[in-house]
């Protein structure tokens, strides 16, 4: 099949999160498969600072926004297989962040991806393009599947092109003033209807995909499941129920090739399930690089690294921390976020110097270095669509401790030290006494050194690589075909 992704971020040229991550590891396993497979996405200032391949096409197309005419460029790069086509329009890209400062959402992200979804869709006309696939994700390319419905219907270079919605986040969708619609070039009266985009008397983008997708997924079945549901739907989950039908749950994979212990160029010490002994030596590494004391070598150390945001749980973790750091506990933080939260995790790392170690930013080899010498992985997610780091960890041995919601419940399995079952931690109600309750199990069974050692090995034995999720995919793609044909034969 010839896939056509369109995502405002991808890895390794562009990341906040999880997305940049999928972007990464789901192209290059359809690649692998035998697909052929672009990634379209902007060409932000952080791609021109990492990538010095980007070759420039000649193209220069003038897309429609509003009554203005922009000029975009367009440079290309192939990586892991995959063709990565970057959209060069510096007034909107060429910015420090993607989407907002650490004071808020860039005033003008409507104009932003408006312009994006609809430049995806001409540079597969203009080009030459003949998708099978477009494969759209989270609301800043949710126009993709309205646009194929309505603008783009009958285009030749459309003709067999079935759209799919990858929703990563239901909690960020897109939602501006109903000008939003005539700066799209959608007919207004059409499309701001409860049918359509309207959204309590807004527009919002990601619901518009939703409705007009061939087929919708998210990145775990639980998630798939909670986003029906009054509590985690956002609005959307009467929406989301009609479409029901439509809406499919596929567990992400994670990109055993940049992490894995055995292998990872940050650590201090290699180390793999046979021979583990090394993680101590990583667990030394990082106590030196936060300045911990190392005595702390020797008791359960707490990592963490996530956006410092409340959906990840971070203001649950702030009131139980005081608490937890009065055992005999370590923890090391990274992270970026909101201003009030990094305020937060540094005053914890000030009053508690000789325990708790914060670094404020994203910093890759640290991230690793926190995987790999941390003995338990912290993710206490308000909700959680699918995450990541809970996967890296087991690959790692590292062991997670997770509140059990969307994908953090469906990967992880609370450890029985009776039967010697599960490979993690987990807690239900959202609440400090919660999660504290999960932490002092945890380090019980620290202390108990045969039960860790056969949890480890339980973390270890667990495999999310990407091939299992892209043979999903690919069944999804064939779904979205076929549903496609049913559409045009009404």
């Amino acid at each position: 099949m010839k896939i056509f992704m369109v995502s405002s971020e991808a890895a390794p040229f562009s990341k906040t999160g999880g997305l940049a991550d999928v972007l990464h590891g789901l192209p290059a396993a359809l690649a692998q498969r035998g697909h052929e497979v672009a990634v379209f996405s902007p060409l932000h200032r952080v791609v021109r600072q990492t990538d010095s391949r980007l070759a420039m096409r000649d193209e220069m197309l003038a897309i429609t926004l509003g009554a203005q005419k922009i000029s975009a460029r367009f440079h290309e790069t192939v990586a892991s297989g995959v063709r990565h086509v970057f959209l060069e329009q510096d007034g909107f890209f060429n910015r420090d962040f993607l989407y907002s400062t650490p004071d808020g959402d860039y005033p003008d992200n409507a104009d932003r991806f408006v312009f994006f979804s609809r430049a995806a869709m001409e540079f597969c006309r203009e080009t030459g393009i003949r998708p099978d696939v477009l494969h759209a994700h989270d609301w800043q390319s949710a126009l993709v599947p309205v646009y194929l419905k309505t603008l783009y219907r009958g285009d030749a270079a459309f003709e067999n092109a079935a759209s799919v919605l990858t929703v990563h986040n239901l909690g960020y969708q897109g939602i501006f003033p109903p000008g939003v619609i005539s700066l799209a070039g959608l007919p207004f009266e059409r499309m701001f209807t409860m049918e359509a985009l309207e959204f309590y008397g807004k527009a919002n983008l990601l619901k518009g995909g939703i409705v007009f997708a061939d087929v919708i997924n998210t990145v775990s079945p639980r998630y798939a499941r909670e986003i029906q549901t009054e509590q985690f739907g956002y609005g959307l989950d009467g929406v989301l129920r009609t479409r029901r039908d439509a809406l499919f749950g596929i567990l992400n994979g994670v990109g055993y090739s940049a992490w894995n212990p055995t292998t990872d160029p940050h650590l201090a010490a290699n180390y793999s399930p046979v021979n583990p002994a090394n993680k101590i030596a990583c667990k030394r590494d990082l106590l030196q690089t936060f300045g911990l004391p190392m005595d702390l070598a020797q008791r359960p150390l707490f990592g963490i690294v996530s956006r410092l945001d409340k959906q990840k749980g971070l203001d649950l973790l702030a009131e139980a921390l005081p608490i937890l750091l009065r055992k005999k506990v370590g923890f090391v933080l990274l992270g970026t976020g909101s201003r009030d939260l990094q305020e937060t995790y540094q005053a914890i790392g000030e009053k508690y110097p000789d325990k708790a170690g914060v670094r404020i930013g994203f910093d890759e080899p640290l991230a690793h270095k926190i995987e790999a010498g941390a003995d338990l992985f912290l993710m206490p997610s308000k909700y959680e669509p699918c995450g990541l780091n809970q996967m890296y960890s087991l690959k790692y041995g590292t062991i997670p401790l997770v509140r059990a919601t969307g994908g953090l419940d469906d990967t992880v399995q609370d450890w029985n030290g009776r039967a010697g079952t599960g490979n993690g931690f987990k807690f239900g109600p959202y609440l400090p006494e919660a999660l504290l309750f999960a932490c002092d199990k945890a380090i019980k069974t620290y202390r108990n050194k045969k039960q860790w050692t056969a949890l480890m090995a339980n973390a270890f034995a667990c495999d999310h690589s990407w091939s299992a999720a892209a043979s999903e995919y690919e069944t999804l793609y064939k779904t979205a075909a076929k549903r496609l044909a049913r559409y045009r034969d009404r």
